[in-house]
């Protein structure tokens, strides 16, 4: 076992040594990027790769090198890449092929298996690894099995290719959940991600979960709070992930907290000016219409982003390693942000001046995801085509139809390619042959320079559960300096981040113990004190004194995201040691905003996982429907109107959809005018005010999930029940049924039920575009002047 040991030790030493050799080549680079002139009149027409390429700007000293495109790939838009390197590429081939969204149900797309054989960068070998899948959406590589989620679904399934011909033949059902509600009517609001974290959490967008993979299984956790996001997640080198809704034009949010402790986001975490976007081409096909516009006709805010990564590469430029990155396809850029911490809160700041990292002025470059690749790159995937918008958004009489018949957008499909960005200061990494090395192998992955080589060797030696190195794993954790320097070669300890994952990787192979986390607190770095306080958490839950003490002791430490960790740590603890130093932290740190605010959000998280108090008085029919409500509404409709109700203003600028809390629409005896809203969508002005956002219509939705939702927001935000049957100060009940529309139920209830909805439904049948307030409130009237 020691001269295992030593082995596993130097393969760490000899990649650490190159990578210190490998940085102190690093130039600094310069933060220019020469564009060309602003382009007013921009056409659909259709460009090759090469021509595409052509008009794509980057700063100088990068370049983009093609790795895919059609015909080997169509319709990319996720990649996900094996441990030996071989790249999955997610393909919706039924999405939006034309306008009406025609056949876009059909299960007919695909994921295809690319390899580059000769390692230059290039794709050269393909197959169709899964055909015949109803757009595709979650990706996730284990071992030598491919996890897939499609659309209208949450079931996860597991792939294997077993006779090596580059084709699924194996399926098997890995999670399944038939009590959950998908929105089937609108593909664009549903989950995404699968971003397996540094805590071994799987975590995914919309839906209020999180998975863990444990022996083929899927284990499930309840985010009671909601995850949130749209399209992407992606974590940091710490495990804080990063979310962003396209819905809210929010292009990051979510990662001040993990959500496992409730929401928390600062209106100012990003500023006014990060929130504008700089297109280089005039942007007319915009969902928002005028609102988001300038007068030189191009994208004024961020409206789509989407498929955010944070890069973790090592071979573009020392300053660029954890930059935000996310991507704004209507806008045909993507945007690059650095982190700022300052007191334990983050904020984001656009790296250029008006500009983006990257920009086109090509029509069809859609920008729709990015990653950190094995090779050290970055990587961009381009749907490549004329729509971006789902057909909710893109339907006769819009503004937006308009734009696309005017230039032929929906001309451009089947298209798509896959970039990487390189800088000519550094070459490409080799190829990882992971899937065929030994887990002491594995080990010394855990301190190398690129951050997808450490998530892939922990996931790796996890999912083996080989716990033969369980030694060698305790020692990277440790860095005992005594042991390290019997390397001649090697004087110093392990990097941080390699204790950060030999920490995790201990956990997922339940090998974690008080010893490891013990010298783990008291460690140099304070990023790896915070690792060890946050895989304490089982311990300090259970009122294990002797961890509390020890962990305890950090409720005075220099580094602000450590006393932040400790307070969500022990916030749930039922140990009154725990309490105590919770409150002393809290009383210590009152004018400290990061932890003033993330006690709000503890406590606020509370209130929700306490939510059944409230519906244990309703009938038993009516807390179900409700129930159902609030888990379609976090995932769904949060994305706008904000989990709160009060909607969603990040960045000093205006909401992209109304407030719901105060709402006249939401009055509790007026319940059609939100059922009508539901089933056909809300466009003009809202109480005076424009937003960017329209409503679209939920029509093509059961009675049933329309009734849920709107059950669930009039009882979270709506006016009070009467204080009996039938009575409202100044009204008779039969004036309460006159108002309502409906009958009085026999206790106060907010709910409104799938018949109620299905009345609604028949008596504006055949409607074909959204309401206006004053439409609603023009049939509001004639019912008040019929009573």
């Amino acid at each position: 076992m020691k001269n295992d040991i030593v082995k596993i030790l130097t393969w760490i030493g000899f990649s650490l040594l190159i990578g210190s050799c490998s940085e102190t080549q690093h130039k600094v680079e310069e933060e220019v990027i020469k564009v060309p002139a602003f382009d007013p009149n921009p056409t659909g027409k259709y460009l090759s790769p090469q021509e595409s390429m052509e008009k794509i700007y980057l700063p100088e000293g990068y370049r983009l090198e093609l790795v895919a495109s059609e015909p080997m790939i169509k319709e990319p838009v996720a990649i996900m890449w094996d441990g030996n390197a071989k790249m999955y590429v997610a393909e919706m081939l039924t999405y939006m092929q034309d306008a009406d969204a025609n056949g876009e149900q059909e299960p007919r797309s695909r994921i295809s298996l690319l390899e580059d054989t000769n390692n230059d960068g290039k794709m050269d070998k393909s197959s169709v690894f899964i055909d015949n899948l109803l757009l595709p959406r979650m990706l996730q590589c284990i071992n030598n099995e491919l996890l897939v989620n499609e659309t209208n679904t949450i079931d996860i399934y597991s792939y294997k290719d077993t006779d090596g011909d580059g084709k699924a033949d194996q399926k098997q059902l890995v999670y399944r959940n038939d009590a959950y509600t998908v929105n089937d009517a609108n593909m664009e609001h549903q989950r995404s991600g699968l971003d397996w974290n540094l805590d071994n959490w799987m975590y995914v967008t919309y839906d209020p979960v999180r998975f863990r993979y444990t022996n083929g299984t899927i284990e499930v956790d309840t985010i009671v709070s909601g995850s949130g996001g749209q399209w992407g997640v992606t974590h940091d080198n710490y495990g804080r992930l990063f979310y962003s809704r396209a819905g809210g034009e929010i292009p990051a949010m979510g990662f001040q907290i993990n959500p496992v402790y409730g929401t928390l986001d600062f209106a100012d975490q990003y500023s006014a000016e990060f929130s504008a976007v700089w297109p280089i081409m005039a942007t007319p096909d915009v969902q928002g219409g005028p609102l988001r516009l300038r007068p030189d006709a191009s994208l004024n805010h961020f409206t789509a982003p989407c498929g955010q990564s944070i890069f973790r590469g090592d071979r573009l430029p020392q300053s660029f390693i954890g930059d935000y990155i996310v991507c704004e396809p209507v806008g045909r850029a993507i945007r690059r942000a650095k982190l700022v911490n300052h007191d334990g809160k983050t904020f984001l700041q656009n790296i250029y001046h008006e500009q983006e990292f990257i920009s086109s002025s090509d029509m069809n470059f859609r920008p729709v995801n990015t990653a950190t690749g094995p090779d050290g790159n970055l990587y961009i995937v381009d749907m490549h085509r004329g729509i971006i918008q789902q057909g909710n958004w893109t339907r006769p009489g819009s503004f937006l139809r308009q734009k696309i018949d005017s230039i032929g957008l929906a001309e451009n499909v089947g298209h798509g390619r896959i970039y990487r960005v390189v800088h000519e200061d550094f070459e490409p990494g080799p190829k990882p042959n992971m899937l065929n090395e030994s887990v002491s192998e594995l080990v010394a992955y855990l301190d190398h320079p690129n951050g997808w080589w450490r998530d892939n060797a922990q996931k790796e030696i996890i999912v083996r559960g080989d716990k033969s190195v369980v030694p060698a794993l305790k020692e990277l954790a440790s860095g005992d300096q005594m042991l390290w320097e019997k390397l001649l070669f090697w004087k110093k300890k392990p990097s941080h981040l390699g204790r950060i994952h030999a920490l995790w990787t201990l956990e997922g192979l339940e090998e974690i113990n008080p010893e490891v986390l013990s010298i783990a607190l008291n460690d140099r770095h304070p990023q790896v004190r915070r690792t060890a306080v946050w895989i304490s958490e089982p311990y300090l839950l259970s009122g294990d004194e002797d961890m509390i003490a020890k962990a305890g002791k950090l409720k005075d430490d220099e580094n602000d995201d450590v006393r932040v960790q400790l307070l969500l740590s022990l916030y749930n603890s039922k140990s009154e040691t725990a309490q105590a130093i919770v409150e002393e932290i809290v009383n210590r740190n009152s004018d400290h905003e990061m932890l003033a605010a993330t006690k709000t959000a503890l406590d606020d998280n509370e209130g929700v996982r306490n939510f059944g108090n409230r519906l244990g008085k309703l009938e038993d029919a009516d807390r179900s429907l409700i129930i159902q409500g609030a888990n379609i509404f976090k995932s769904l409709c949060a994305s706008c109107h904000g989990a709160d109700g009060k909607g969603l203003a990040i960045g000093g600028t205006k909401m992209a959809a109304p407030p719901l809390v105060d709402s006249e629409r939401l009055a509790f005896v007026e319940k059609a005018t939100t059922t009508r809203i539901l089933l056909h969508g809300l466009t003009g002005p809202v109480d005076g005010e424009e937003y960017s956002s329209v409503m679209p219509a939920m029509e093509a939705n059961s009675d049933e999930w329309i009734a849920s939702i709107v059950s669930y927001i009039r009882y979270e935000f709506g006016g009070k029940p009467p204080r009996r049957p039938g009575e409202i100060p100044g009204m008779a009940p039969a004036a309460v049924n006159a108002a309502s529309g409906f009958p009085v139920r026999s206790s106060p209830s907010p709910v409104v039920t799938p018949e109620e909805v299905k009345k609604i439904r028949e008596e504006n049948q055949g409607r074909d575009k959204a309401w206006t307030l004053d439409e609603l409130e023009h049939i509001n009237s004639k019912k008040e002047d019929a009573q």
